[in-house]
């Protein structure tokens, strides 16, 4: 450990979540690395699940898009969230495919293919209930009419149509099988135009796993690539998914303490009773977010302790009671869930445990450690060895 904390991320475990998720869709599937990779690194675990199986690469903007580009990677890739003035024409030349969710954003694209002589390459999105980005029934047709013109002068291909779910992860929700016919029938209405998209693709990681009807030409997997249950699991779940990441520090500070210590701001905390206080150098800069104070706790001494008192920007303490601690032991605060699954709090808090402290979701937490905390990635660096 190089720096104050690191996430240690095992590329070992994207690539066997690639082949599980595999093994049940039977479908090609999307890795998606957006936001730097879930905040495991874009570009490591793209290389460990194409590797693995995964035949394309799903990213938010141009920026993450050329990032791969720039490392080297040229596996298919789609890029979903521009700005109508973004430059399209950088994105053309680098062969990716861009998502197109309005005519405006078509627009865009197909005169920056005609300036470039170089046909764009672009996948439709429907909004089928999301109600966020995607082209709405009222809208859709407008959309495909203008697709189906650039394709027929040459400036587009018309590669895919798309739609994201908004509650796959419920079991049994009415909403999946409600957007499922909007998706279909937008598909339809697409084809009848003329349009002839040869990938199609709706589920997300839940409905990969779960809804064999969302499946279509392949599956964009992001929480499921990175081990994290969809549903829920704070383990590996129903199907054995292998958490890749777990943050870890060391001790900076130790201090005995008699009852009636305030401890950290305020102070909001006062120790009940004599204790050991241990000093971790990570804060929410780094990710720990403040909504789980009273809640979080984090491994140390072999055992779990609490967070106590309000969480700093750099800084949290943690009460250890009467556990030996010692400046340098070390503390996993958040781990993979691999320990006994019949003894849930038998071993390092998992990112599903770190979310429910929160009132969020583990995609806010995975995304929120921080840049300062230093990435290790274990099969990457057993490959250069």
């Amino acid at each position: 450990m190089s720096g104050l904390a690191e996430a240690v991320v095992d590329l070992g475990a994207i690539a066997d979540n690639v082949r599980t998720v595999a093994s049940v869709t039977d479908t090609a599937l999307m890795a998606v690395v957006k936001a730097d990779g879930f905040g495991h690194g874009a570009v490591p675990v793209a290389r460990a699940a194409l590797r693995a199986g995964a035949t394309w690469l799903g990213v938010t903007s141009a920026a993450e898009a050329l990032a791969l580009r720039g490392a080297g990677i040229t596996a298919p890739t789609l890029s979903w969230l521009h700005r109508p003035d973004d430059d399209f024409g950088t994105l053309i030349n680098a062969g990716v495919d861009v998502g197109v969710s309005t005519t405006t954003h078509l627009h865009a694209v197909a005169d920056a293919a005609r300036r470039l002589g170089v046909p764009a390459t672009v996948q439709l999105k429907a909004d089928t209930g999301l109600t966020r980005n995607g082209a709405g029934p009222d809208e859709w047709p407008e959309l495909v009419s203008w697709a189906r013109k650039y394709e027929v002068e040459g400036g587009v291909r018309v590669r895919g149509v798309w739609s994201h779910l908004a509650d796959a992860d419920v079991p049994g929700s009415p909403g999946l099988a409600r957007q499922v016919r909007t998706f279909s029938e937008a598909l339809r209405f697409a084809r009848a135009a003329g349009l002839d998209p040869d990938l199609v693709h709706l589920a997300n990681s839940a409905a990969a796993l779960s809804a064999p009807g969302t499946r279509f030409d392949l599956c964009r997997i992001g929480l499921a690539l990175y081990g994290v249950d969809p549903f829920g699991a704070t383990g590996p779940g129903e199907f054995g998914l292998r958490a890749a990441l777990t943050l870890r520090t060391t001790v900076v500070n130790v201090k005995r303490v008699p009852a009636g210590t305030g401890v950290s701001y305020g102070p909001e905390y006062v120790t009940g009773a004599a204790t050991t206080l241990a000093l971790l150098p990570l804060g929410y800069a780094d990710g720990l977010p403040r909504a789980t104070e009273g809640r979080a706790q984090v491994w140390l001494g072999g055992r779990r302790c609490p967070v106590v008192g309000r969480i700093a920007m750099d800084q949290c303490v943690v009460d250890a009671g009467d556990v030996p601690v010692a400046i340098g032991d070390p503390v996993v605060v958040l781990g993979p869930g691999d320990h006994d699954s019949t003894a849930p709090t038998a071993g390092p808090p998992t990112v599903a445990e770190w979310a429910r402290w929160a009132g969020t979701n583990p995609h806010e937490i995975l995304t929120g450690i921080g840049a300062r905390v230093g990435r290790d990635h274990l099969q990457e660096r057993a490959d250069v060895a």
